[in-house]
């Protein structure tokens, strides 16, 4: 894969985050326990720091970083907002199933092309991280 592949899947990759965090952010409005709140904070957190991670990557790579979800991230988030439950346990269900599988599924599916070791290394660490969300938030339903 070219630099300039790479600099492009890391690109889908990062819009990813960034509809990662906006959809934390409707979440934690609708939410009112305060520890629920506070758990739903810290993975919002930690997505906007792989966001970080990933864009400083795209520059070593001499790339131009996105700085939002896109027009369809933009779009789906929009409907989402909608359709967002109101029942905390169906947030954090909605949560999971969201985490499990754009953070998780459709990353690997993202990053499965052939991506020098560096960056292969960090998105594995940050797909890590989001299998940990999914964890963590199936704690708060149980």
């Amino acid at each position: 894969m070219s630099e300039r592949d790479v600099i492009k899947t890391l690109n889908t990759f990062l819009k990813g985050q960034y509809m990662g965090v906006h959809a934390y952010e409707h979440y934690i409005k609708k939410l009112e326990d305060p520890s629920i709140k506070k758990e739903f904070q810290r993975i919002q957190q930690e997505h906007k720091q792989h966001a970080q991670q990933v864009s400083t990557r795209i520059q070593d790579l001499n790339g131009t970083p996105v700085d939002d979800e896109g027009i369809i991230g933009s779009v789906q988030g929009f409907i989402g907002e909608f359709m967002m439950p109101d029942e905390t346990d169906k947030i954090i269900d909605s949560a999971v199933r969201a985490e499990s599988y754009y953070a998780v599924e459709l990353s690997e599916e993202i990053v499965k092309g052939d991506v020098d070791p560096e960056t292969k290394e960090l998105i594995e660490q940050i797909i890590d991280e989001d299998r940990a969300h999914v964890e963590s938030l199936h704690r708060l339903l149980h």
